[in-house]
């Protein structure tokens, strides 16, 4: 039987499979195959959670009998690894199935894999095509090829703001801009996150847990075909505070629950050691950092953080804290909250402070990538805009 399905058909099923990972697989990167046999998919899975089996075994280990795969073609969204790590290498399963192609959106730029995976497969008389849907792999995977080529976390942005460019009213009034839809969105954001950060203006004026409290019934999950679960992801974000000058009370919400949730502190040599000890006595971890810089301050927190296997990373810091990062060009990924209200106000806030750019050509470009809509609030996702070759 001749398919009547394209590749690329093909490819953006297990596209869709992989993005159910999400938040689950980290800092393993999101996959998904599909095993198709006569224009037919006989056999599908992804990467469920970290430290399981591969894409590539669930998908073999959903058919009847591995026998079926005999002959198919495998659809991955990534370059099977070839590498004995937490699980046995893939090429060796599609392999011993004895199928007959395998159709990759994009090369793994693991060390490990970095077109080993490939090579193997050919080496074994398996048709191989690489590059379908290559640009939709590359987004999906972009946290995680992040974290390979740089050793640092992809990081997020997030803010909410007025439609007149507004984070609070000229009192500092901020509560709340956006609505309980867009709120919930944010918790489920937290909730697939490695690490959330802020600046002590917003510890002060917030009193923040920065925890995802989200009750799973509200939760719409992820769909495809019927077949993958509704999930949401249980990552405990560890709490970052970027300690510039000041620290947190030990009265704060974040010091009080600091045992049951992971809490570090970035401290400068500004702050005062006495109160540090402290603190570190209530289980806040403490990264003490040599200078007092803000752009080396946002480089060394992101060094740590990706040492430590954070894949993404959260800032919900205030003007100051995301001027500094954007001053750094460290952020990937914005997340804006548009609400339907208007302050007004010389004097209110806007959601980037700092000295700002001179020139409209020296801003950081950013394309959209998303844009949802939350009731009568919306969501722009976008992404830093790839520099030009």
């Amino acid at each position: 039987m001749t398919s009547s399905y394209s590749d690329e058909h093909f490819m953006q099923v297990a596209l869709d499979l992989a993005a159910a990972g999400q938040g689950f697989v980290e800092p393993n990167p999101m996959v998904g195959c599909v095993l198709v046999k006569d224009g037919e998919i006989i056999g599908q899975g992804y990467h469920q959670e970290y430290g399981s089996h591969h894409a590539e075994v669930e998908a073999i280990r959903s058919l009847a009998s591995a026998d079926d795969a005999k002959g198919c073609t495998a659809y991955v969204t990534l370059e099977p690894c070839c590498h004995h790590g937490k699980t046995p290498p893939c090429t060796r399963s599609l392999i011993d199935a004895k199928v007959s192609r395998v159709v990759i959106a994009m090369q793994d730029p693991f060390a490990k894999v970095d077109g080993g995976g490939i090579s193997q497969l050919r080496d074994a008389g398996i048709e191989v095509v690489v590059g379908v849907l290559e640009s939709d792999a590359k987004v999906l995977t972009a946290p995680f090829t992040k974290l390979v080529r740089t050793g640092r976390p992809w990081v997020i942005a997030k803010w909410a703001m007025t439609m007149d460019g507004r984070i609070a009213t000229r009192t500092g009034d901020s509560q709340w801009i956006s609505g309980p839809a867009s709120r919930s969105e944010v918790h489920r954001l937290r909730s697939r996150v490695d690490a959330i950060v802020v600046g002590m203006g917003t510890v002060i004026a917030d009193d923040p847990m920065l925890n995802a409290r989200l009750n799973s019934s509200e939760y719409q999950g992820i769909s495809v075909q019927g077949s993958v679960p509704n999930r949401i992801a249980q990552r405990i974000a560890q709490r970052v505070v970027l300690c510039h000058q000041r620290l947190p009370s030990q009265q704060s919400r974040l010091m009080e629950t600091a045992k049951q949730f992971p809490t570090l502190l970035v401290t400068t040599p500004l702050v005062e050691e006495a109160e540090l000890v402290n603190l570190e006595s209530l289980a806040a971890k403490v990264l003490r950092l040599e200078s007092g810089d803000r752009e080396s301050m946002i480089g060394a927190t992101l060094d740590y953080l990706g040492e430590n296997g954070a894949t993404n990373v959260m800032v919900e810091g205030g003007g100051e804290v995301l001027s500094s990062f954007f001053s750094a060009n460290q952020i990937d990924e914005a997340h804006v909250y548009l609400g339907p209200k208007a302050f007004g106000g010389t004097g209110a806030a806007g959601p980037v402070g700092g000295i700002g750019v001179e020139k409209v050509a020296d801003a950081t470009l950013f394309e959209l990538h998303d844009l949802d809509r939350f009731d009568d609030d919306v969501r722009l996702v976008y992404r830093r805009k790839p520099a030009s070759k």
